[in-house]
């Protein structure tokens, strides 16, 4: 028997579910608020991690594609003190496949592949237990069923309140992002101090990361402390106001580090949440969460690795295992409810480290995580 299954979201999570299920011939509705694939940017980089990402991609018929398409150098990571002194510079040997880069756009498409994915379908609602299965409201008004509606919408999922009452708390750190595009021709010493991979500079309370995509594009996050409302007299659509006001906050540090924020060329306000880290729920029949609408975590590289292995092992549960569609799921959630809440421990920890009073703690987690 076949069920009636709807992945809500094409991001990383729901996109490998979907592939999967196809690859085992078994029908799967997308739907995505969004009105094309392009419809907003995709995003920096993402590595992905073998036992995790790339293991999903494997599962998924996709990894030589993947290998075909990824960054091994960009690997690659420089750490600097706020006066420009190289504190480590680590480069990865070049059979090194642990973690290679690849572009978010570039993973997206990848996915996307042959599927079919009904774009501009945003989901206001999930209703389980009805008489004809779970009953998903669109925001045209429109109404569908299902059997089974796993939720992989992201930090603000309009499936998880089907399943729990929590919602995403602020982590008292912010990110703000800015780019810098054909770095090589257009900045070349900013582009040798990135090098092939990142560059991080850690001071107190904050840091500035920049990180190398495809293209010669270049994604600068600054990360600091401070309350929710810091902005409240600062116009956040005001690209020079912005840029003041951050180089005020990382004032004193090296001139070099600083022309990633002079030559950036719009800034994004990207205050960090997360959900509790041992976020689970009761399970409700019909229902499930994947990747972020599951076990929302700082944005340290794993969330999204996470979020692809599940969707990829879901997948393979239903499609081929023995039990039936209500028994996978349940079993499914406790494995990814035990594994999640690891990680969500480990990059909470991680990042009080790298945002710290104390920037050593940031270098001391780079020796712990990084290959010698």
């Amino acid at each position: 028997m076949r069920h009636r299954i709807a992945v809500v979201g094409s991001g990383p999570a729901g996109l490998t579910f979907a592939r999967v299920l196809r690859r085992h011939d078994y029908p799967v509705t997308v739907l995505e608020r969004d009105p094309a694939p392009d419809a907003r940017p995709p995003g920096g980089t993402l590595d992905l991690r073998e036992g995790l990402g790339q293991l999903a991609l494997d599962k998924a018929g996709l990894l030589a594609e993947f290998q075909a398409l990824s960054r091994p150098e960009g690997q690659a990571m420089r750490i600097l003190d706020p006066d420009g002194t190289v504190l480590r510079d680590w480069r990865p040997r070049p059979d090194e496949r642990a973690n290679p880069e690849i572009d978010r756009g570039q993973l997206r498409d990848l996915l996307l592949g042959p599927l079919d994915v009904r774009w501009g379908r945003a989901v206001t609602q999930v209703v389980p237990g009805t008489r004809d299965g779970v009953l998903v409201h669109f925001a045209d008004g429109r109404q569908e069923t299902f059997d089974l509606v796993v939720g992989a919408d992201g930090a603000w999922s309009r499936v998880r309140p089907a399943v729990s009452s929590v919602t995403p708390h602020y982590t008292g750190i912010t990110l703000v992002e800015t780019s810098l595009d054909d770095v090589d021709t257009r900045h070349p010493d900013l582009a040798r101090l990135i090098g092939d991979g990142s560059v991080a500079v850690y001071g107190v309370n904050r840091a500035l990361v920049a990180q190398r995509n495809s293209g010669g594009h270049v994604k600068v996050y600054a990360q600091f402390r401070a309350p929710l409302d810091w902005h409240t007299d600062l116009d956040l659509d005001d690209v020079e106001a912005v840029r003041s006001s951050l180089l005020a906050l990382f004032d004193g540090w090296a001139a070099p580090v600083l022309d990633l924020l002079r030559h950036g060329t719009a800034f994004a306000h990207r205050p960090l949440y997360v959900l509790p880290v041992s976020h689970t729920w009761a399970h409700v029949s019909g229902v499930t969460l994947l990747g972020d609408a599951a076990h929302l975590m700082p944005p340290l590289g794993a969330g999204a690795n996470l979020a692809m292995l599940e969707g990829a092992e879901l997948a393979e549960s239903i499609a081929t295992g023995s039990r039936d569609l209500d028994e996978a799921v349940r079993a499914f959630e406790e494995r990814m409810w035990a594994r999640a809440g690891r990680w969500a421990k480990m990059t909470t920890a991680g990042l009080e480290r790298l945002v710290s009073p104390d920037p050593a703690e940031a270098l001391a987690l780079f020796d712990e995580v990084q290959p010698s």
